[in-house]
């Protein structure tokens, strides 16, 4: 980003426009967003236990798959027409109303670069597993929001897209740990 986007950016979370996104910044914006989200939060903390006890068992075996359709979302992977999403039943609903406002909106675009939400792994560099193993986590534009890429500075996420995540209780990865911007999860 240049400096006259990171000081509108700025602006957009309610702090001072310098045009340097540092401590200041990144507080701003996890506070704009968290006051965006529902109170209480609907979604379980992050932990392994607290996934497990609200969405159960990961993955094939586990229960609450099921396939959303986005068909009229123009939601596209690798250029071709995605049809329909694996997720969480539990998170579905959410997952549909962040993906209909995304698309009515400026940022339609991102949808055109659906990268996954279902995958039974483990976080990258780590044993535990994602939330992808439960159908609970989505992916979006991974060419300008790779895993390592510093969100604003380097990832291209558009605050927009963290609101509307936000507004449903999901965890912006870009906004929170400051890389893998691509990365939504539907935990508080």
């Amino acid at each position: 980003m240049t400096r006259a986007e990171i000081r509108a950016l700025q602006r957009a979370v309610g702090t001072e426009p310098d045009g340097v996104w540092g401590p200041k910044s990144i507080a701003a914006c996890q506070k704009h967003l968290k006051g965006l989200m529902p109170s209480p939060n609907p979604w379980p903390a992050s932990g392994q236990a607290a996934l497990r006890k609200f969405y159960g068992e990961p993955g094939e075996s586990g229960q609450g798959l099921m396939f959303l359709d986005v068909s009229s979302y123009g939601v596209r992977y690798d250029g071709a027409p995605v049809g329909r999403i694996r997720c969480h039943a539990l998170c579905a609903d959410s997952l549909l109303r962040v993906i209909s406002e995304i698309a009515r909106g400026p940022h339609r675009n991102v949808l055109q670069h659906f990268a996954g939400c279902f995958n039974y792994r483990p976080v990258r560099g780590g044993g535990a597993l994602s939330l992808h193993a439960w159908g609970a986590a989505i992916d979006l534009w991974p060419e300008k929001n790779g895993n390592k890429a510093h969100w604003p500075t380097a990832a291209a996420m558009p605050l927009g897209v963290m609101e509307a995540f936000a507004r449903e209780g999901w965890m912006a990865a870009g906004a929170w740990w400051h890389r893998d911007a691509m990365h939504f999860q539907a935990t508080r």
